[in-house]
């Protein structure tokens, strides 16, 4: 048999012809590499006693890029979204905040003003350091050391009210 180089120069019309045929115009480059892959296969699989090669190589490209075609239709079936009606019926997880000012003014007891901004806009606004820093026109290591004496000060709460003793 000749090399694979002569073959696909041979073939290569005849995959563009049944690309064409199925009527792919969508990643027509990915059909085309399948369908080589396809034309080895069927180059190494072809037996001469069993008829001509071209047809042989006809059925084998076509089945493997119909199959390959498939495949992608049903993958993008799986990864169809709902109609716009559906979305309009979904309820946004963050439409109701999950830690309400009240429950948050009860942690706060206890902690400065500029730790008391920083669990607000870091809890409530989801806001980064930076963010707040830029919100509140100081530097970030201001909101840094916020951060740091609120967490120690409500870990400190939560130790003598839940009466752990500290390693």
């Amino acid at each position: 048999m000749e090399s694979f180089h002569d073959i696909q120069q041979q073939f290569e019309p005849m995959i563009h012809k049944i690309i064409h045929s199925i009527h792919i115009f969508k990643d027509q480059e990915e059909f085309y590499q399948t369908g080589l892959i396809a034309l080895w296969e069927a180059a190494q699989k072809f037996n001469p006693e069993k008829g001509a090669f071209a047809a042989f190589a006809y059925s084998y490209i076509k089945g493997r890029i119909l199959t390959e075609l498939s495949q992608k239709t049903k993958l993008l079936d799986q990864q169809t979204y709902p109609k716009e009606e559906f979305w309009e019926l979904v309820e946004d997880e963050w439409s109701e905040t999950p830690l309400s000012r009240e429950i948050l003014q009860v942690y706060c007891e206890g902690l400065t003003d500029g730790q008391i901004i920083w669990v607000m806009y870091t809890f409530i606004d989801m806001l980064t350091v930076k963010e707040i820093a830029e919100k509140e026109k100081v530097s970030i290591s201001a909101v840094k050391k916020w951060r740091h004496g609120a967490k120690e000060r409500i870990k400190e709460e939560y130790v003598k009210k839940n009466k752990i003793k500290k390693p």
